[in-house]
């Protein structure tokens, strides 16, 4: 390695222990906050746990009157809803509150004070914020994973067990660049939380089994445009031995490719037009 790659190496170091430090900071700050509404902590968490509990049990009611929806089996079908309560979870723990919350730092003009700062302002807006409860509730998923595994009589091996998180990981950014994407209309129209909201309430879409859907319009759609299907039912899929093809490995990854740089492009083009809120 030459003086110069040698030197590109150290600044990228330094810049990644850089960023971790913000971000520890700013976990920090999500602590105390929330630490100082203990009992809204609480009660977010309780309300979770029983809609993620009405979730199995409607699965099981399903199940007294079929064996298999589809060529999925009970005990599949709830490894899948846990993999999609999971990825939820962890997705509204690091970005759901900071797309939310974006369309409110445009109308306050709070966005002007991140965008003079010497950081990525990217990175900031979508990270000022993290809901502590959420990861709570995402270690649920994974005790129903688990429980659903033993059930299957799967034991998968550390490999498998990290591509099935690495997909996951994958079907999360999937979720927060478009969310991004349709948290930045609040540069054109001021307010987007019912885009952005509307959006996470299609997340009950990627709980059911594409194996259900007849090739047609919704499952073009929510595989192709809105890839909700996508994002749990590969992982999951993976981890039962499942997958038809490792295509469909490649197509949830290349989804992620495109959504970023779709999403990058909106923020920076939105980004370009932003006058501030006082002129």
């Amino acid at each position: 390695m030459n003086a110069s790659s040698h030197s590109r190496a150290f600044a990228g170091w330094g810049l990644l222990r850089r960023y971790a430090r913000l971000y520890g900071a700013l976990w920090r700050n999500s602590v105390v906050r929330e630490m100082g509404f203990k009992t809204n902590f609480v009660l977010w968490i309780f309300v979770e746990m029983l809609w993620f509990a009405l979730q199995i049990a409607f699965i099981a009611v399903i199940y007294q009157h079929t064996d298999r929806i589809a060529t999925w089996s009970k005990w599949q079908v709830v490894m899948l809803i846990g993999a999609s309560h999971f990825i939820q979870q962890v997705f509204t723990a690091v970005f759901l509150l900071n797309c939310s919350n974006l369309s409110e730092l445009v109308r306050t003009g709070r966005l002007d004070f991140l965008l003079l700062l010497p950081i990525n302002t990217r990175f900031l807006v979508s990270f000022r914020q993290v809901d502590l409860g959420a990861f709570v509730n995402a270690a649920s998923a994974v005790a129903v994973m688990i429980y659903a595994a033993r059930q299957l009589d799967l034991e998968p091996g550390i490999v498998q067990v990290l591509a099935f998180l690495a997909l996951c990981v994958a079907g999360v950014l999937i979720h927060y660049f478009l969310m991004f994407l349709l948290a930045t209309i609040c540069f054109w129209t001021v307010r987007a939380q019912g885009i952005v909201w509307g959006y996470y309430n299609l997340f009950t879409v990627a709980r059911l089994p594409d194996g259900a859907f007849r090739p047609g319009v919704f499952k073009t759609v929510f595989t192709l445009a809105l890839p909700m299907l996508l994002v749990s039912n590969v992982p999951v899929k993976l981890l039962v031995g499942m997958l038809e093809s490792p295509l469909e490995i490649a197509l949830l990854l290349g989804m992620a490719c495109v959504c970023f740089v779709i999403s990058e492009a909106g923020w920076r083009a939105s980004v370009r037009q932003y006058t501030s809120a006082g002129s």
